[in-house]
């Protein structure tokens, strides 16, 4: 028996062809999964608001060769990071009209419409600082960020586990920074607990326009953190610049990206160069300052940019009557926020890469 309203709803979805219009108009109108395919070649299904699937018929992902791969593409787990909700919202359009077909699974979530609407980072309470089980850690805290952390898992381990033909998997959130940048596009490559990096990944990045790469040193609470340590993906936090209001970014600025974005959902040739370091910008994390005190403070102006330098011995900030001080002869900084609650980072500090394995 046909469900009307799902039927309905489905229909407005495929004369809309804007996944993002029909999530912030409708954002609790998927209360239950929807589905529809493309031209016989690709099944889609909405499995809650800001949450779509593309799965080629099998015959089409043959055409491919090799193992389909499964890859999660997330934006606005930060709602007022606008870049990356319009990049992807363009290719689940392309998607959707037929303009570019699918050869291999592609899950697409847009993290918090809620923010989106109001045009701010996060409602209550910082999203990608709630994964890998977070958002159900400390009594009675419940709000709506950590429901939407924990229905998110859920989702990519739907997705992930729902693969039945043993494809490589990997997952980019794709952010944009508070502040400006003296590498304007870079990624964090999560923390892999010993095992090697890979130099195919590097050097797709590096294709999509994002040289400039920082290696993680711990387990995090982040999206792409649990990616990687829950199902083995390959996963990224990717940064591409500064944060920009709704319709005011310069796409131009992404071309590489969504044509590399682009030949992977489709299967083309990735046509990656040979990994080679002087190519890239690579930093490790040094340390990671967290807050401790309300009168937290950092010594330099709000308009440094992330990857700025500092020399040992240089105050960075102070707290409850303390200087905390660069350590390593030089130390850049990045994502500095002094306006975080008690307990949480306020600044990650990074040296040049000189200890990482690749494969």
């Amino acid at each position: 028996m046909i469900n009307v309203r799902s039927f309905l709803v489905s229909q407005a979805l495929n004369l809309s062809k804007d996944f993002l219009q029909f999530t912030l108009a409708n954002p609790k109108a998927i209360d239950e999964p929807l589905s529809f395919n493309i031209d016989e070649h690709t099944d889609v299904e909405v499995w809650d608001t800001g949450v779509i699937v593309f799965e080629p018929r099998i015959e089409a992902a043959d055409a491919s060769g090799g193992a389909v791969k499964s890859i999660v593409l997330s934006s606005a787990v930060h709602g007022n990071e606008t870049a990356p909700i319009e990049l992807c919202n363009s290719l689940i359009t392309a998607l959707l009209t037929g303009k570019l077909v699918c050869r291999h699974r592609v899950l697409f979530l847009i993290g918090n419409p809620p923010a989106i609407h109001n045009g701010t980072r996060f409602v209550e309470e910082n999203l990608n600082r709630l994964f890998s089980g977070a958002h159900s850690q400390g009594e009675g805290l419940v709000n709506a960020e950590r429901m939407r952390a924990k229905k998110l898992e859920q989702y990519v381990d739907r997705f992930f586990n729902s693969d039945k033909t043993n494809g490589s998997r990997c997952h980019y959130d794709l952010h944009t920074a508070i502040r400006g940048s003296k590498h304007e596009k870079f990624a964090i490559y999560p923390y892999r607990h010993g095992k090697p990096y890979s130099q195919e990944q590097l050097m797709f990045l590096s294709a999509c326009g994002i040289n400039t790469v920082l290696f993680h040193h711990e387990p995090t609470t982040t999206f792409s953190y649990f990616s990687w340590n829950n199902y083995q993906a390959e996963a990224f936090t990717i940064e591409l610049g500064k944060v920009m209001p709704m319709g005011q970014n310069d796409m131009t600025r992404f071309i590489s990206l969504k044509e590399m974005l682009c030949r992977l959902i489709t299967g083309k040739a990735l046509e990656l160069d040979t990994f080679d370091e002087n190519k890239l910008n690579l930093y490790q994390v040094n340390r990671s300052i967290n807050k401790h005190f309300d009168d937290f403070e950092f010594t330099f102006a709000n308009n440094v940019e992330n990857f700025t330098s500092f020399p040992k011995g240089y105050v960075l900030a102070k707290e409850g009557g303390q200087d905390i001080k660069v350590e390593a002869p030089n130390e850049a900084i990045v994502f500095p926020n002094a306006n975080v609650p008690i307990g949480q980072r306020t600044v990650l500090c990074l040296i040049p890469a000189n200890d990482y394995n690749l494969d």
